[in-house]
């Protein structure tokens, strides 16, 4: 942790990992200066101002400890959730300091007392005064006054604390909170020791005290930081979990071939997969589907609703399952389109959601279809592929009673259809990118010779799957049996 004096002046950005281990050694080699200065030092036991030089360089190689233990923590990274969640000790636990007196100097936060036991005298330094709110000049607390300014809690500490250093002459070390003149609150670090007497018995004891407000509120504050990130993390990694297993539960069991509607020359060999987004920890609203209908067809949709994570996708569950269900009574693409677009109008989780919805007939091979604001069915024959015209049809949700029209396409044997939501071609780049459109077309020669669905997905795969995307997609292939 660095110096409470630059606790108010944060680094314009976060630093390298590079620079952090050049801090590291400069304040292993300043370490080792400091400490150096503090062995070399010569300490006369009756000069006060010696006596508070050590407790400086003390002060200043503990303060070095504390930086260098945390620039190795801000280089190791994030500790485990599980160090995260100790229990707060006193000082964390502490109550709002307010805002004391900001100086750039070191000196102006250290103050220096010492109470002569046998005379019963205090003698403060000006910064001491300071420090505790005091006027210049005004006369310096005794050891029986200094409880009067001490929060009750730390109160037994201090007494502690001096009864050691008295009694048994053990050195002090410590902290407690005082309430200034003023009404704030600060909270002072403690270091000092029994001056003896030619007897060896205590004459007086002396201190240096200085004021650690700021860099215990800078310490607490990292702490905080660190476990509502801790925390955050664990949220995230659970809603993934969650979102996950909801989008695996709703999307189609089959990940290879499978062939709609039943059996016989004309049906559909299909493919699909999902990909993930490459920047997202979080799985979004896609979809692809495809079932039988009673009467015969085969539904084919896939989908996208705005959002990601658990609401985007029980949104996403909620409109797949209303678009089986009006599927499976018949209503056609277009005014199916219409009936979603009215549920996620009125949803209590207000989102935006693209899609396309296919009836396929196989004693006709005709393609009946409808969008809302999605990509269209790519087909490929012949070596080719093109995108079928487009129905007019807005983004599901964009507008209430919103009409969608609805397009008819005959499909040879051989054919390809490619069902894709738009985070497959887009990439990174922006909305009306077609490079990626365009990628997808010139695989045309393969698709069209491949011998199945699956290996048509297998293509689309290679193509896309090592490529940067901002959102997760889906691709869906049908192949018309011979």
């Amino acid at each position: 942790m660095p110096s409470h004096l630059f606790a108010d002046r944060p680094a314009p950005q976060p630093p390298r990992r590079g620079s952090v281990d050049e801090l590291i050694s400069q304040t292993r080699r300043l370490r080792g200066d400091v400490d150096a200065v503090r062995r070399d030092a010569v300490v006369d036991e009756d000069d006060p101002q010696g006596r508070w030089q050590r407790a400086l360089c003390d002060l200043a190689v503990h303060q070095l400890d504390d930086l260098g233990a945390h620039l190795g923590q801000l280089k190791e990274g994030l500790p485990a959730l599980a160090e995260s969640e100790e229990v707060l000790g006193p000082e964390e636990s502490a109550p709002y300091e307010g805002p004391g007196p900001r100086t750039g100097s070191l000196l102006s936060r250290v103050g220096s007392a010492e109470w002569n036991l046998l005379t019963d005298e205090a003698s403060w330094s000006e910064e001491l005064h300071q420090i505790f709110g005091r006027p210049a000049g005004s006369e310096p607390m005794t050891l029986d006054e200094l409880p009067s300014v001490v929060f009750a809690e730390d109160q037994g500490l201090l007494t502690e604390m001096v009864t050691d250093c008295l009694v048994d002459g053990k050195p002090i070390d410590g902290e407690f909170r005082i309430v200034r003149t003023d009404g704030r609150v600060r909270t002072l670090h403690m270091m000092g020791e029994p001056v003896l007497d030619a007897d060896g018995c205590t004459a007086s004891m002396w201190a240096v005290l200085r004021d650690v407000s700021e860099l215990r509120r800078s310490q607490r504050a990292v702490r905080e930081s660190q476990d509502t990130l801790a925390r955050r993390q664990h949220i995230d990694r659970t809603e993934r979990r969650v979102a996950t297993e909801m989008h695996e539960a709703v999307l189609p069991p089959w990940r290879g071939s499978l062939s709609l509607p039943g059996n016989g020359p004309a049906v559909l060999d299909l493919a699909g997969h999902h990909l993930p987004s490459s920047d997202s920890a979080l799985i979004g609203g896609q979809w692809f589907d495809a079932r039988e209908l009673p009467d015969g067809r085969a539904l084919l949709s896939v989908g996208d609703l705005t959002g990601q994570g658990v609401t985007a996708t029980s949104t996403m569950a909620m409109l797949l399952g209303a678009l089986r269900a009006l599927a499976v009574a018949g209503i056609p693409p277009g005014p199916l389109m219409g009936h979603l677009n009215g549920l996620l109008d009125s949803s209590a989780h207000p989102a935006l959601g693209s899609a396309v919805c296919c009836h396929y007939d196989p004693s006709t091979r005709v393609l009946s279809w409808s969008q809302a604001g999605h990509p269209a069915p790519l087909l490929f024959r012949g070596g080719t592929g093109r995108a079928l015209p487009q129905p007019e049809g807005v983004l599901l949700g964009a507008a209430a009673g919103g009409a969608y029209e609805q397009a008819e396409t005959g499909l040879l044997p051989g054919d390809v259809l490619v069902l894709h939501t738009d985070g497959l071609t887009r990439g990174t780049g922006a909305a009306h990118d077609g490079s990626g459109r365009d990628r997808l077309l010139a695989l045309a020669p393969g698709l069209t010779v491949a011998r199945s669905a699956q290996d048509c997905a297998r293509l689309i795969v290679e193509e896309f799957g090592e490529s940067e995307r901002r959102d997760d997609a889906c691709v869906m292939v049908a192949r018309v049996g011979r």
